[in-house]
C-alpha cells in the first residue's frame, strides 16, 4: 500500500490540480510552481507571503502570487515544510 506526498512542481501548463495554487518565483526570470494549499498554514510559507506583500502589495506583475526570492531558496524552504 502506497501513498502520495504533496510536492511542488514546476509547470508551464495552465491547469492547476484541485488543492493546489500557482506562485511565481525567481529574481530575474520568474518560474511558475504549483504548491499545495496546505502550505498556507505553514509559518515559513506565511513569511514568504508577507515578503511578497511588502514588495508587491496586492499587485503582482505576473498576474499570480509572486514570491520575491531565488528559486533555490524557495525550493529549500518548501522542502522543509510538512504538509
Amino acid at each position: 500500500m502506497g501513498f502520495r506526498l504533496p510536492r511542488i512542481t514546476n509547470t508551464k501548463t495552465s491547469e492547476i490540480p484541485k488543492g493546489y495554487f500557482a506562485v511565481y518565483v525567481g529574481e530575474r526570470q520568474k518560474k511558475r510552481f504549483v504548491v499545495p494549499i496546505s502550505y498556507l498554514n505553514q509559518p515559513l510559507f506565511q513569511d514568504l507571503l508577507s515578503q511578497a506583500e511588502e514588495e508587491f502589495g496586492y499587485h503582482h506583475p505576473m498576474g499570480g502570487i509572486t514570491i520575491p526570492c531565488s528559486e533555490d531558496t524557495f525550493i529549500d524552504l518548501t522542502s522543509r515544510l510538512s504538509v
